[in-house]
């Protein structure tokens, strides 16, 4: 297959997404006409590279920090699928590639691929006022990859993550891209319920179950069905009470308190917490069978901290949402809150950007706008009194440290260090924060 195989354009043509044909040297040999139409072109873009035209770099993806579908394709010789941000003539925008490995039927070896291209909608890179999620860093992308990944299955899915970090929303995501997306996506607040409202909150109840029950009433199972049931802070169920969602979650079937008359669920099951379960079935507060039931598929959030190149997008969303488009953030202001911890990660900097705007009279929200915790950079007074350090500011350090004295690759420093070259490129990103 060359350049010039006749064949090529129409048989890209038979796919509805865009879709390219390239050698391992990522040279576009042809593309068909959805992708000439999404990144401009009139004519078959076959002097580009693929990194070229969809990122604008000028190395591939995996020199840059992100996975190269064509490399792991190369590598595996089988199908491969990533989420990337492509640079499209509207913006950036997130894509789901699909890269397809083609043997020479001369030699057997993988010599040519075809990428195929899906735009995305679980979140976008660009400020959005529908409640969507936003970012483009490098762990919010890895955490948006794996919801991409999971969305329209009917698997579990459990999200970790520090309070804050958007777990409800994430969940709304994944209802929202799955094939239940029509069907009501019921939240349940599980801090808090104490042993006797969980059965009846959970299956409900019909009259005369106990004093008080007047009439029949539905619980959040039966709400959800057909959809997605939300159980938010999941660590926080009784544990006498765990039994009866194990036995929901194994039987598919319940009994409203009360009645003799068992009934079928049909829901998706997604959790989350912010509490680490695994120690608390060390501990016997959370039943260990119940934890594998839970923990088909896990997302870990990411703290606001590991995202901060997404502050300047999410800022501006939150103005748009608070009805602030007209304010903006000087230098000084976003530098300081880059410089701060987040411990309540994006739900504090909702609270943060909508104080800071009622102080900035001019419509510009500067770093004395902001609260005193914001401005203190740091723990410089804890550090000169014990000579202790955070452990970001620390690695920070060491980082820098390493450096200064490595000369290798980038690869051979990941491996040096124990973490994927993804982690680490995350991570001296930081280091030049």
């Amino acid at each position: 297959m060359t350049t010039e195989h006749p064949d090529a354009v129409s048989i890209l043509n038979g796919f509805s997404a865009p879709a390219i044909l390239l050698n391992r040297d990522y040279r576009i040999l042809a593309a068909n006409d959805r992708y000439r139409q999404l990144y401009g072109f009139s004519d078959q873009p076959r002097q580009h590279r693929c990194h070229e035209v969809s990122h604008g770099y000028n190395v591939p993806c995996d020199l840059a920090g992100e996975t190269c579908p064509l490399r792991e394709s190369l590598r595996s010789g089988e199908q491969t699928q990533v989420l990337h941000i492509h640079h499209t003539p509207r913006g950036h925008e997130y894509v789901n590639v699909e890269m397809w490995p083609l043997r020479s039927p001369e030699t057997g070896e993988v010599s040519w691929f075809i990428e195929l291209m899906h735009p995305s909608d679980a979140a976008s890179a660009r400020s959005r006022n529908d409640g969507r999620l936003v970012g483009s860093a490098p762990a919010f992308q890895a955490m948006l990859d794996l919801v991409n990944r999971v969305a329209r299955s009917n698997s579990s899915v459990m999200l970790l993550g520090e309070s804050g970090t958007g777990k409800e929303m994430v969940a709304q995501t994944l209802h929202r891209l799955s094939g239940r997306a029509d069907a009501p996506f019921v939240p349940v607040e599980c801090t808090g319920l104490p042993d006797a409202l969980f059965e009846s909150e959970l299956f409900g109840y019909v009259r005369g179950a106990f004093t008080g029950a007047s009439h029949n009433r539905a619980g959040l199972v039966a709400a959800a069905e057909g959809g997605t049931l939300f159980l938010d802070e999941v660590g926080d169920i009784p544990l006498a009470e765990q039994v009866k969602l194990l036995r929901l979650l194994e039987t598919r079937r319940y009994r409203p308190v009360g009645s003799s008359e068992w009934r079928e669920a049909d829901f998706r099951l997604v959790c989350a917490t912010n509490r680490d379960l695994e120690a608390m079935v060390e501990a016997g507060s959370f039943r260990e069978d119940l934890f594998y039931r839970l923990n088909v598929f896990e997302i870990q959030l990411p703290p606001l901290r590991e995202r901060l190149d997404d502050l300047p997008v999410l800022i501006e969303t939150i103005l748009g949402q608070l009805g602030a488009s007209r304010i903006r953030f000087s230098a000084d202001a976003l530098a300081c809150l880059r410089a701060y911890r987040f411990p309540g990660n994006v739900r504090e900097l909702r609270n943060i950007v909508e104080r800071s705007i009622l102080l900035a009279d001019d419509g510009v929200v500067h770093s004395r706008h902001l609260p005193e915790r914001c401005r203190g950079g740091g723990h410089p007074a804890a550090e000169a009194e014990t000579g202790i350090v955070p452990l970001h500011v620390a690695e920070h350090r060491y980082l820098q440290a390493v450096l200064r004295r490595f000369t290798g690759s980038r690869r051979e420093l990941a491996d040096l260090l124990g973490v994927s070259e993804r982690v680490l490129y995350r991570k001296l990103a930081a280091t030049r924060e």
